[in-house]
């Protein structure tokens, strides 16, 4: 402005164009528009976001599934997936604000103090840092202030997401007990206490909008009527204040985003607080330092005076000692809550003993790699859930790099392969949901092909049918049977008439061995084992006449 006042040679003034031209184009301007360092920095700033998004994942969703099966089975999915999501973009913002806001606006500043008030007066100077000072100062104050609602809202957030994936998870009991109203209103109150501590969220970030504006505004008017000042008293051109008033609104553009920045960061360190309690959760079962691979010879099992409790005070298992002899069966039966399923547990090594020792060949289980003790044990639990795939991708799990054929040959050994073929899709067919789309007997005999296709060494049953009807029972002991030929095998036993076979029979009871010995032998002692038998029998008897002496309404003829 100034140069075109005094009539500058033409030369000069085009130069002085071209660079601010120059400057405006790598800058950007106008509605929309962003300059050319701004898209190839979003360009570059892809890369980093998507690195560090997938290692965050990644790694969080390995200690996730490193975690023991006490925190799993504590756990509340829909919280973990949103704590999960809500701070692995809360990284990327934090990144991007510090490196692309923060950093420049704190560099804006520290050059228009230094370039007002030496080319100026150092009144102007003083003119921004004590705005500035007082606006970071406020700025900083209400934001802690703001953290407690945030927060909250966090937290009604975790507890709305929840309640819904819990509700519809759980569809059949919803559906059993026509409790549709009452879940829909629960998500109701969870989504209204959630909007009310949303509200106040931006009910506070209206008065810290407000308090930022007035701070700016008087900045603006101070700085202005000291230019104008100035210029009426000549000591200032007129350029001088269109260059003042225009840098310092330049100036005050990141100043007032700092505050949004500040809050934007403060609000992504409470947004990542829940990933990182996810991170500082301890895994229970660790491997131990130089642990060695499972040398798996024979497959013989020892338990060695075994004590273990969930919880301190109770203990589940006392002083428990028994051996499986490689290729036999073990039985585990008993009153529910007896410590049965806890056996095959630690066998697993969900869990370590509290004291004793758990062998197999001779090699404690918690001095070898759980991946290699793993990898030798088969288990087909009493529910069977399975992933929301094909069949056939769901029996391949058990080795993930078989083909086709050797998933089908295990589908024959399970008896499922015709029942497959049956099915509109074949091997392709999705199973839905944790499998809902299959009955409890076909589920069942899924697993038993994953397990018969995973080939392993030692084979665990844990109830694998008590869920089952009697008909579908007998099917699958046939199917179960091929599974545990010339395998260790320790099954866990609601029906005894399953076990009547086996090689051994352990009877728990309050965390003790109170029996032990072969069906027969177990008989003939007429004690818990027997006292059990004699009740499952009757059982048995009474629904046998039941179903004979059940006729359709309206069968008789008349005469």
């Amino acid at each position: 402005v100034n140069e075109l006042t005094v009539g500058v040679p033409w030369h000069t003034l085009a130069w002085t164009v071209c660079i601010y031209v120059g400057l405006k184009f790598l800058q950007g301007g106008g509605a929309g528009s962003t300059g050319f360092v701004s898209n190839l920095r979003t360009f570059l700033w892809v890369w980093v976001q998507q690195f560090t998004n997938r290692q965050v994942q990644v790694q969080l969703f390995a200690h996730l599934h490193g975690l023991s099966l006490r925190w799993h089975l504590g756990r509340r999915t829909g919280e973990v997936l949103r704590s999960v999501d809500r701070g692995t973009s809360s990284i990327n913002s934090l990144l991007s604000y510090i490196v692309f806001s923060i950093v420049p606006t704190i560099a804006d500043i520290v050059i228009g103090i230094i370039y007002f008030t030496s080319v100026f007066s150092a009144w102007f100077g003083l003119i921004i840092f004590v705005c500035m000072s007082l606006y970071l100062t406020l700025t900083i104050i209400i934001t802690e202030w703001r953290t407690k609602y945030r927060r909250d809202m966090n937290t009604r957030d975790n507890e709305a997401k929840s309640r819904a994936v819990d509700s519809l998870l759980n569809f059949e009991t919803v559906k059993y007990y026509n409790a549709e109203s009452y879940e829909v209103n629960r998500f109701n109150d969870a989504i209204v206490k959630y909007q009310v501590s949303e509200w106040k969220v931006s009910a506070s970030l209206g008065l810290l909008n407000q308090t930022q504006n007035l701070v700016i505004g008087l900045g603006l008017l101070a700085g202005s009527l000291l230019c104008a000042y100035f210029v009426t008293e000549n000591k200032l051109q007129v350029g001088d204040f269109v260059l003042f008033g225009t840098y310092i609104i330049q100036l005050y553009t990141p100043l007032n985003w700092f505050g949004t920045y500040y809050r934007m960061i403060q609000n992504s360190f409470v947004d990542m607080e829940n990933m990182f309690e996810l991170f500082n959760e301890e895994q229970e079962v660790k491997d131990v330092v130089n642990a060695s691979d499972l040398r798996l010879e024979a497959g013989r099992i020892e338990f060695e005076n075994v004590h273990f409790s969930y919880l301190d005070g109770k203990e589940i298992l006392q002083d428990v000692s028994f051996s499986v002899m490689p290729g036999q069966t073990l039985a585990l039966v008993g009153p529910s809550g007896s410590g049965k399923s806890t056996v095959i547990r630690l066998l697993f090594r969900f869990y370590d003993v509290r004291g004793g020792c758990i062998r197999i060949d001779g090699q404690d289980i918690s001095q070898v790699k759980q991946a290699s003790l793993r990898s030798h044990i088969g288990v087909v639990p009493q529910d069977t859930v399975l992933f929301n795939d094909t069949i056939a991708n769901n029996i391949r799990y058990g080795r993930i790099l078989a083909t086709d054929e050797e998933v089908q040959e295990a589908a024959r050994a399970a008896d499922i392969h015709e029942r497959i073929l049956s099915f509109p899709d074949g091997y392709n067919t999705q199973v839905g949901e944790r499998g809902l789309k299959l009955s409890g007997g076909e589920k069942q005999r899924v697993a038993i092909a994953r397990t018969i296709l995973k080939g392993p060494r030692i084979i665990l049953l844990d109830e694998a049918t008590s869920a089952l009807d009697t008909e579908t029972e007998r099917n699958i002991q046939a199917s179960l049977a091929k599974v545990c030929a010339q395998r260790t095998t320790i099954v866990v036993a609601h029906r005894l008439s399953t076990i009547v076979g086996a090689d051994q029979i352990l009877v728990l009871k309050d965390g003790r061995i109170a029996e032990r010995g072969r069906h027969e032998e177990l008989l003939q002692k007429g004690g818990v084992y027997a006292s059990m038998w004699l009740q499952q029998q009757a059982g048995d008897e009474g629904e046998s006449k039941e179903r004979h002496t059940e006729r359709p309404q309206g069968s008789k003829k008349g005469p």
